[in-house]
């Protein structure tokens, strides 16, 4: 075999499969799991009902065929892992001389730490390792029935690869590539019969996480791609199927997340803490963009963000912070160089989130029309013992001091310089949060102010204050993840419910961006869109065709 196959974890690993990987990583500590292994047990546990399920469904890969990995990185000891304890035969191949037996070695600790554990009886383990075996010449892959690749990041190592795969196994060998960055088609470009390769995209750590993305490249044939499907979901994974689109459904539609942070933190609206409070307290993420991308590393979160923008011929929807590429240089790659947006050095204390001081509560505020979203707060203001009178409006509160309570709209304070305006953040949830984030204008008194902080405060809720800035935090970084999941659907990169699983499993978001949004309401979305696109007219928060279908709908529904 010609091809110089580098494994991940290698020192010339680019910085989009790190970038990736490091995501991966993050949304598995994010939900607070344990150590990969200990899925690896479930597996073996219930290996035997799985494998049952596995042979009705015809075209999945057969448990008695062999499944071949090419890299023993990380990501390829893991999805050597997920189809060992699967049933199948499993070999692993690494150009590097020894890499593949150390490789194999690992994999046999870890089923060892398993059963030392109780999560896997000494026959299975026996079973298992019986089944493993490291190929020193490619020509041992020759009979598998699925080989996956997960090397280094380079199209043209992967090209070269698969290229010399084509040569040694059967015309009806499934070839499919783990890659995070790359196009699935021009990987596929050489091959003689492009249509048996696919994507599938594990996330990391392998044995951990449920989502796979399968990827069909342009010439992937419509069975292959269903082989691949069903041969991931007999192993216990959740997959979802994706068209070849820069980012594939998770990179491409989680970039909102980050960016919208960073601009409002450009704006100099609120800092890295408050911000992060807010999407974790009030919007109910896992954890906030910037202690996010520390742990990431801020070198790899740029690098995707970069590529995906290139990617769509620099798109302004996805156009890159300066302020993150500042950090970058600086060398304040996070957790890993000690430095990122917060300090990990030893005794460093991080930043606390603004909080207002207590302030009293109003006895009593006047709702004027319908709050929306928002709707759920009268019943809690009422429960803290704070009289509420409904009428007629256009959807906001009353306060007692004449200051009018708005939900985030996409429009700014500033702009009712005869009236007192202030905006409250948009939330996944307003019984279950514990922050509530107010922006003011130039206009509005400290005395009203004290009365929102007051109000949100009677609730039990922490408040936290931040400047003028249109759309707020949560709000306009719903509203943008919501239009590019249409988007994508629209497009048919990936059907609704695909694009809501991925990124409630791929990057653990507590709500998929297009049920959040039916929830919002399409046509508020739509609305808060149009209004930031008036007030920044760049195009990076035009509404799309497919956000604008939905509010029209949803509108000529409820007419």
């Amino acid at each position: 075999m010609s091809a110089n196959v580098t494994v991940r974890g290698s020192d010339d690993v680019t910085a989009s499969e790190t970038a990736a990987e490091g995501q991966d990583r993050t949304a598995a500590e994010a939900q607070g799991s344990a150590a990969p292994e200990v899925e690896a047990g479930a597996a073996a546990e219930t290996q035997g009902s799985a494998e049952a399920e596995a042979q009705d469904s015809a075209p999945a890969v057969g448990r008695d065929r062999t499944v071949a990995v090419v890299g023993t990185g990380t990501m390829g000891q893991g999805i050597a892992q997920v189809a060992l304890v699967a049933g199948h035969p499993v070999r692993l191949y690494d150009s590097a001389p020894g890499r593949a037996a150390e490789a194999v070695a690992a994999l046999t600790a870890r089923l060892d730490r398993l059963v030392e554990k109780g999560r896997l009886d000494a026959g299975a383990r026996e079973a298992a390792v019986g089944r493993l075996h490291a190929a020193e010449d490619p020509a041992e892959l020759a009979d598998a029935a699925l080989v996956i690749e997960a090397i280094v990041e380079d199209l043209a190592v992967k090209q070269r690869l698969f290229t010399d795969l084509e040569k040694i196994v059967g015309d009806d060998t499934v070839l499919a590539t783990n890659t995070s960055s790359l196009s699935v088609t021009a990987i596929a470009g050489g091959l003689r019969l492009p249509g048996r390769f696919v994507g599938l995209h594990f996330f990391n750590p392998a044995p951990l996480l449920p989502l796979v993305e399968v990827v069909s490249g342009f010439a992937t044939d419509a069975d292959v791609a269903t082989r691949a499907y069903e041969t991931v979901k007999g192993w216990g994974k959740t997959p979802v199927r994706c068209a070849d689109t820069p980012g594939f459904i998770v990179n491409r539609v989680a970039r909102p997340f980050y960016a919208e942070a960073l601009r409002v933190l450009e704006e100099g609206a609120a800092d890295p803490a408050t911000i992060d409070a807010a999407l974790r307290e009030c919007g109910g993420f896992r954890m906030g963009p910037f202690e996010l991308t520390d742990l990431i590393g801020q070198d790899v979160n740029e690098a995707v963000t970069r590529s995906v923008w290139e990617s769509f011929y620099q798109d302004p929807k996805f156009t890159p912070s300066l302020a993150q590429r500042r950090l970058v240089e600086s060398g304040r790659l996070g957790r890993k160089s000690g430095h990122g947006w917060f300090s990990y050095a030893d005794g460093a204390e991080r930043p606390e989130p603004h909080t207002a001081a207590p302030a009293k509560a109003p006895e009593r505020i006047a709702v004027r029309g319908d709050l929306g979203p928002a709707e759920p707060l009268i019943g809690l203001f009422e429960e803290a013992g704070i009289t509420v009178r409904r009428k007629g409006g256009n959807g906001y509160v009353l306060l007692p001091g004449g200051a009018r309570l708005c939900l985030a709209d996409g429009e700014s304070a500033f702009e009712y310089y005869t009236d007192e305006i202030i905006y409250f953040d948009l939330a996944l949830d307003y019984a279950r949060a514990t922050r509530i984030v107010l922006s003011t204008g130039e206009h509005t008194s400290a005395e009203s102010l004290a009365e929102a902080v007051g109000l949100f405060q009677a609730l039990g809720k922490q408040v936290s204050v931040i400047g003028d800035v249109p759309g707020m935090i949560v709000a306009r970084t719903v509203a943008m993840l919501a239009d590019l999941a249409a988007d994508a659907v629209d497009r048919g990169v990936a059907t609704a419910e695909d694009v809501d699983t991925a990124m409630r499993l791929g990057v653990n978001y507590p709500a998929g961006p297009l049920e959040w949004a039916g929830n919002v309401g399409h046509a508020r979305v739509r609305d808060l869109l149009s209004a930031l696109h008036e007030r920044y007219p760049t195009g990076r928060y035009a509404p799309s065709l497919a956000t604008a279908r939905r509010g029209y709908a949803e509108e000529g529904r409820d007419s």
